[in-house]
């Protein structure tokens, strides 16, 4: 049991939106399993923030290598009513046989560019659609949070807190395994932490303090049984008439014997109690005592305090890092971008076209560049043909995704190939690594990424844009189908 909730707690082919299966049946009657190439990207960036962290892949891989449909699958589907016994077995022996591009998880990404490319049999890439979104949308927005939460704190001790608000079971776990690789130093999950090898964190709850006569006597309970980690909560009663001087009681007794100790607020004016807090604790003796705090905590809020050298030393962050905050969803898509044609022999590319122009998608198979500066900063990303090489060196013109009038010259110190193929007909292409070095590479590539980006794009209110283009041959492939639509509708 604790291996499918490792992988994900849901372990069902069922696991997929029903209309998947109804096209897919669709596709089997009438022959069309040809090979296709489908791109996953987002929209736009969650938070109006200048960068995302794509995160769930590892997770991803687990769930896609190991699809299938059990015979209690197969036998609701048959209850359904509207599946033929030649198709329901052909799902009986249904596996994932394709192969899958995707960006190292911890990328920094943004909008418009392919995170993920899938190269299978119709049939195969269209069951998938919703695991693909599925994992991907909710950790990258998770992660995306918990970055912008971790450099609005100066990249200070950030500890999720969130189990108890986050999105169900399965929402929780997906939340704390995205927040590490977004910057949280730790968990109070206790299952992700044994799961994912995160560290675990935490003090006591304001119910430990009022089952007890006195604060006072909660703290002296609190600190015999835990010398080495006391965090005293300061705020059950009155933080600064009760609560600090209480905690500096114990905590004098504490450091007599060579320990430190630590308090934590969880309620009031923030910036206030802590300035009188750490006064007293200054006063009394213990610079080295430390100061946390929690209570809805957000980016926004943390980078005020942070700016007016408000002395915390960590924050717990809950429930807007594990849900998302304002922002409810990640708009990643899965769409069709090449189909395979037996007459002419080669991939045909397909675009989908919007009254939005904006939901307009990139056609063909395409690879994506990062290029740097001669400093090593990253000043752009480029959507490319798939046959095409984007050299150190050379000076290339690049053009918006919108295919309009915007387009700049640059000729890059080095260019970053994004997309790496990381699933080969069904099966990983590399070892499966344990799950908490895996979250640990991905955690340190994001910091990494994050580096190389100016301070701009880091922003919290109004970032800089970063660049995403087309090369010249990407755009004239689109302007083709662009062109070929307004004929057809002049007709």
């Amino acid at each position: 049991m604790a291996e499918k909730i490792e992988n994900s707690t849901i372990n069902s082919a069922l696991f997929t939106d029903f209309y998947e299966l109804t096209m897919a049946q669709g596709y089997w009657k009438n022959q069309m399993n040809q090979d296709v190439v489908f791109d996953m990207f987002f929209r736009r960036q969650p938070f109006n923030g200048g960068f995302a962290v794509f995160a769930g892949l590892d997770t991803l891989l687990d769930a896609i290598t190991d699809f299938t449909f059990s015979a209690d699958d197969i036998e609701f589907l048959r209850k359904q009513g509207i599946f033929e016994d030649g198709f329901l077995d052909y799902l009986k022996d249904f596996r994932f046989n394709g192969d899958m591009y995707a960006f190292r998880e911890g990328s920094v990404i943004f909008p418009q560019e392919p995170v993920i490319r899938i190269h299978a049999k119709l049939i195969e890439a269209q069951i998938v659609e919703a695991l693909v979104l599925n994992h991907i949308n909710f950790q990258s927005l998770i992660a995306t949070k918990t970055a912008r939460i971790w450099l609005a704190s100066r990249k200070g001790g950030i500890m999720e807190f969130g189990l108890r608000r986050a999105q169900g079971p399965d929402g929780g776990m997906s939340a704390t395994r995205a927040s590490f690789i977004g910057g949280a130093a730790g968990t109070s999950n206790t299952l992700a932490g044994k799961l994912y090898n995160i560290p675990v964190m935490g003090t006591m709850a304001h119910s430990w303090i009022m089952a007890f006569p006195s604060e006072l006597e909660a703290f002296e309970a609190y600190a015999k049984l835990y010398p080495t980690k006391a965090i005293f909560l300061i705020d059950t009663y009155d933080t600064l008439r009760s609560g600090i001087k209480n905690a500096i009681k114990v905590g004098a007794k504490l450091v007599e014997k060579g320990y430190n100790f630590g308090v934590r607020l969880d309620s009031g004016d923030i910036s206030y109690l802590t300035a009188e807090v750490r006064k007293e604790l200054d006063k009394a003796g213990f610079p080295q005592a430390t100061i946390t705090v929690s209570n809805e905590l957000t980016e926004e809020i943390i980078e005020t305090l942070v700016q007016n050298n408000t002395p915390i030393n960590s924050w717990g962050v809950g429930t807007h890092m594990v849900t998302g905050g304002n922002e409810s969803s990640f708009t990643g898509v899965y769409k069709l971008a090449a189909r395979f044609d037996k007459v002419s022999n080669k991939n045909i590319p397909a675009m989908k076209f919007s009254d939005n122009p904006e939901k307009n998608t990139n056609p063909g198979i395409k690879n994506v560049y990062r290029l740097y500066d001669e400093d090593g900063n990253a000043r752009a990303d480029i959507i490319a043909c798939e046959d095409e090489v984007i050299e150190a060196g050379k000076e290339y013109r690049y053009y918006h995704t919108m295919v309009d009038y915007r387009q700049f010259t640059f000729k890059a110190a080095k260019t970053e190939s994004l997309l790496h193929k990381v699933v080969e007909n069904g099966k990983r292409v590399e070892p499966k690594e344990e799950a908490g070095k895996v979250l640990r590479k991905a955690h340190a590539l994001m910091q990494e990424q994050l580096e190389t980006l100016d301070a701009s794009y880091k922003r919290i209110l109004n970032p800089h844009i970063y660049k995403v283009s087309l090369t010249q041959k990407m755009k004239d492939l689109k302007m083709k189908f662009i062109e070929k639509r307004i004929q057809g509708e002049s007709k």
